[in-house]
């Protein structure tokens, strides 16, 4: 599960220089103004769904309910027309009714600043709950996409087959001082520079240390 090692703090300080000049990741940025209720729901919208109609459907469902009991006085209808075209927004609108009306029976109507408790929430997987805990509460926490699984084994860094490895090896060994960030920081690099296939590997401003593991082509 481990590879062996990588310069982490040279690429953390590099990407903190560097990854401000593009824009963050929609739910990062919403961290700075938005509530833990906020971030939670639009962490559900933002899955299979891009960041700039993410961006875009949040604020349109918040401008007519923003908290657990202002949704459920909305049917699951009207929230599908305000998602509406995120990725399964019908699934996504059941799921966010159930959310509040647990938010409400379990939790006085707060979202709860704990790991497990979140896990226990509809459709909230080990990525949304991290990220609440992270951007939502500014605690501790690995949140671990697509984008940070990619880069961290395409570095050398770590050697891991799923997301939910990759976040509990990154609990091992990067030191703690980096956990918070390291999504926004990953997620800005791979949305704008190490795509998925054919990664811009001209312009990365970490290339001298990545390993490129499973880069066939690049750019």
């Amino acid at each position: 599960m481990m590879a062996s090692a990588f310069d982490i703090h040279a690429a953390i300080a590099i990407l903190r220089a560097e990854m401000p000049r593009f824009s963050k990741p929609v739910i990062d940025a919403m961290g700075e103004t938005h509530t833990p209720f906020h971030i939670l729901i639009a962490t559900i919208l933002s899955l299979r769904t891009k960041d700039t109609l993410t961006g875009v459907v949040a604020p349109r469902l918040f401008a007519e309910a923003d908290t657990p009991e202002a949704m459920l006085a909305l049917s699951e209808e009207r929230i599908s027309e305000l998602i509406y075209p995120v990725g399964f927004y019908r699934n996504k609108a059941r799921a966010i009714r159930e959310i509040c009306e647990l938010l409400i029976e379990r939790h006085g109507g707060q979202v709860p600043a704990d790991l497990d408790a979140l896990l226990a929430l509809p459709g909230v997987g080990r990525k949304t709950a991290n990220l609440v805990l992270t951007a939502g509460f500014d605690l501790p926490g690995i949140c671990v996409d697509t984008h940070v699984h990619r880069i961290c084994n395409r570095w050398g860094y770590l050697r891991t087959k799923t997301p939910d490895q990759t976040e509990m090896a990154l609990r091992e060994i990067l030191p703690a001082s980096y956990w918070k960030e390291i999504n926004g920081l990953l997620v800005t690099l791979g949305q704008n520079i190490c795509h998925p296939t054919s990664p811009r590997c001209s312009a990365c401003p970490v290339a001298a240390l990545c390993r490129r593991v499973g880069v066939e082509r690049s750019r």
